[in-house]
């Protein structure tokens, strides 16, 4: 294909980035839109009378382009200019308790709070006596349950909040009551019977990959684990877990290998292929997302095939611009940036990149990299701007997982059409769990690799960082067509020392994570407090043996801090209780705890933790008063709860108060989450007494104290386990007063991040990983 075609093929690509720019004005700034509409027509008319004029003069009609992108802003800016007076009516019952009859317009999915989440377009708002006709999308949370399915129309009554500029949803509702008025019909119904049976059969499965197979069949994430959710972002495989545009490309590439095989031509495969793109997304639920991904990547894989990857970016433009047009807060959604930008990487840098790795390696490998690396390279900064990990291993995972996901989607799909069979559905499913089980231990290894990931602070600096590095590794590694480079020397020679910098300053931060990772820690701590965010987990180490208080709200930072401290082996692990910020990384250490203190359960998943860590070899005991026990020199004890108390049966009241002392450790009190009541009750029951030297201060210093309690202990430490720029406000101030008066050094995770305390001839020694000042 000749230069002069290429260029033709991607002159819309500039429309589409000022449509872009101007659906993101107009849903930021919706005050915006109504001039933008009027200044883009008068433009776009001007322009037409100029170009008129030009031509008749030089008899040419040349430099439409402006006039073309001012008509497509134009309509952008309508298209938010009328949706405007519903969401505005819908933002009017902020904060109040309503009634909402609405329509489901997305699959759902099951959130970290347990609620089932849905997208709805409503058709009244308001209170049950009044209620008022509003057309508005919406995003719903409710019990879970079954019949919400898209399609349903649903009637709720919960709080509605209203959300900031530039979300889809123009509210979030909390339901307290929900109902199902008329269930999913026709297609929608047939869609939904068979996804259903296809799930109960998958979830028969044994983990790992019984939770993942229906995402990666029908698109339904409801039963893929926190944990493994994780691990698939961690691993860069997070395009997997759900219905994207991979899963779309995988149905139009299989149809068209299959057609091909049966000698069709290139018209007969192209068709099959959009019939089966067609038939997969009312399968999956055709809600805005599918139908996005549908889109970009059977745009992708079509001209692909067809041997048209630079038309590809002109059909791609031309797709972007009518989707912002019909919907323009899809600009300001991650999926749908990245949905384009993974297309676009597809379209035009997999072949360049392929052709520059072909020096060194067969072109079938080359191109088995290229794909996943020009998909990343692209899609990091846009991850950059709201997410703050980056994957270091999505390309080599990818590579690992990559050819085992149209197995699994291919087969898992015949599985739900061959519901109608049972024992053929139970075989073909058994069948593509065996990928699907590929792919969950692929992103669980990778995800605990050292490196497996970084953590940049979200924002346009992280992304304009990782922005410079992918462009870097690009004009590396890519080829023009003929084995050329259209770039000047001194452009590649900047970008290899970038890569160089990078590489190295990698290869630093493996060997510290790694065989150094114990390099920087002091020999002499004793209790540590790990820095894992808004949640605790605190480490007290005795003569090699080991405690674990806690395990904060997610593996990862509790596992990097592990692996800084040396820790390979938890003798005692106490769960305080089971809020996510307390338990939520205890995946990091099943396997290597050994015996499991904890307070009582309250619901199925309490009680599937401690089944997890039972699997994994620990001994599981039921905390109460008067426990006690050795760690190595050290003796422990169990304050707090009461045996067989009804007054805090479960929760931040009931939670596991320990009180640890003895050879190198510091006289120390672990207060869990206890609030000013049951401090109290603590008071008269356990006799604490005075003389300790540290106290993990209670609920990451909420105001819910007990400031007798504080006094009486009189600690010469007040360790705080709590989150940079927490939405709590925590610690509160009245919390540091009570300290502050009784003559406490606080130190702060979020201040100091990692927390390190000893003894050195009965002096109490402090070591924190960031400098705010001397402890005292």
């Amino acid at each position: 294909m000749d230069d002069g075609r290429d260029r033709r093929d991607l002159r819309l690509l500039p429309v589409a980035v000022c449509v872009w720019g101007s659906a993101l004005l107009g849903v930021f700034v919706p005050s915006s839109a109504a001039i933008a509409l009027l200044s883009c027509l008068l433009g776009a008319a001007m322009g037409v009378v100029l170009l008129v004029i030009a031509g008749r003069r030089s008899g040419a009609r040349r430099g439409g382009l402006p006039i073309v992108v001012l008509v497509a802003a134009a309509a952008v800016s309508l298209s938010v200019v009328a949706a405007m007076p519903s969401r505005t009516a819908a933002a009017e019952v902020d904060g109040r308790v309503v009634e909402v009859v609405a329509e489901i317009s997305s699959s759902a999915s099951i959130g970290r709070d347990g609620r089932l989440w849905f997208d709805a377009e409503t058709s009244s708002i308001g209170g049950r006596s009044m209620p008022a006709a509003v057309v508005a999308p919406v995003r719903i949370g409710v019990d879970p349950a079954d019949g919400f399915d898209l399609g349903a129309r649903i009637r709720v009554v919960g709080e509605a909040l209203g959300t900031d500029a530039g979300e889809r949803a123009a509210l979030v509702v909390f339901a307290s009551e929900a109902e199902v008025v008329r269930p999913a019909e026709g297609v929608f119904a047939v869609a939904a019977d068979a996804r259903t049976a296809f799930i109960e059969r998958a979830t028969r499965l044994p983990e790992p990959g019984a939770g993942l197979l229906p995402g990666l069949a029908v698109g339904d994430t409801r039963a893929v684990s926190t944990e493994l959710n994780d691990d698939m972002r961690a691993s860069g495989l997070s395009h997997l877990t759900a219905v994207s545009g991979a899963n779309c490309a995988i149905v139009v590439g299989a149809v068209f290998w299959i057609v091909a095989l049966g000698g069709g031509g290139r018209g007969l495969r192209v068709t099959l292929a959009a019939a089966a793109l067609g038939a997969f997304v009312v399968l999956v639920t055709p809600e805005p997302s599918v139908i996005r991904a549908a889109v970009m990547a059977g745009i992708a894989m079509l001209t692909v095939l067809l041997g048209r990857p630079s038309a590809g970016a002109g059909l791609l433009a031309l797709c972007s611009i009518g989707i912002l047009i019909g919907d323009p807060w899809l600009s300001a959604t991650p999926g749908f940036a990245l949905s384009v930008a993974a297309s676009g990487a597809l379209i035009l840098l997999a072949s360049p990149l392929a052709r520059g790795l072909e020096r060194a390696m067969p072109r079938t490998v080359a191109l088995a990299i290229a794909v996943p690396l020009a998909a990343q390279l692209v899609c990091g900064p846009i991850i950059a701007l709201f997410a703050e990990q980056q994957s270091l291993v999505g390309v080599a995972a990818n590579m690992i997982a990559g050819p085992a996901a149209p197995i699994a989607t291919v087969i898992g799909l015949l599985a739900c059409l061959a519901a109608p069979f049972p024992a053929l559905a139970d075989l073909l499913a058994a069948a593509a769990w065996l990928p699907s089980a590929w792919i969950a231990m692929t992103a669980h290894i990778s995800a605990g690799l050292p490196l497996a990931q970084i953590t940049l602070v979200p924002g346009m600096g992280s992304a304009l960082l990782v922005a410079v590095v992918s462009g870097a590794v690009a004009v590396v590694l890519a080829r023009a067509r003929g084995g050329g480079t259209p770039l000047p020397v001194w452009t590649r020679r900047i970008a290899g020392a970038v890569v160089v910098i990078v590489v190295s300053a990698s290869a630093g931060q493996l060997l510290l994570r790694g065989p150094l990772a114990t390099a920087t820690t002091p020999d002499g701590w004793a209790i540590a407090a790990c820095d894992v965010g808004q949640g605790d987990a605190l480490v007290v180490r005795s003569e090699g043996m080991i405690a674990l208080i806690d395990t904060g709200p997610d593996p990862e930072p509790l596992r990097r801090c592990l692996q800084e401290l040396g820790v390979t082996r938890i003798d005692l692990l106490v769960l305080t209780h089971f809020d996510l910020d307390h338990v939520g990384g205890t995946s990091a250490v099943e396997g290597i705890a050994m015996q499991v203190l904890h307070g009582p359960t309250a619901s199925t998943d309490d009680e599937r933790i401690l089944a997890d860590l039972a699997d994994g070899g620990a001994r599981l005991v039921d905390a109460a008063a008067g426990l006690e026990g050795a760690l190595g020199a050290a003796r422990w004890r169990v304050l707090w709860p009461l045996r067989s108390s009804a007054v805090f049966p479960s929760g931040n009241d009931a939670s596991v108060i320990l009180e640890i002392a003895g050879g190198q450790v510091p006289r120390s009190l672990f207060l869990g989450d206890l609030s000013a009541e049951s401090q109290r009750m603590l008071m008269r029951t356990a006799r604490l007494g005075s003389g300790f030297a540290v106290v993990k201060v209670a609920h990451h210093g909420s105001a819910d104290q007990e400031p007798d309690l504080y006094e009486s202990i009189r600690p010469t430490v007040a360790v705080i386990s709590v989150g940079e720029d927490n939405d709590y406000g925590h610690p509160r101030q009245e919390i540091l007063d009570v300290l502050d008066a009784i003559g406490a050094h606080v130190l702060r995770t979020d201040q100091r991040g990692r927390i390190l305390l000893g003894m050195r001839e009965d002096e109490l020694e402090v070591w924190t990983e960031k400098s705010v000042g001397a402890p005292g």
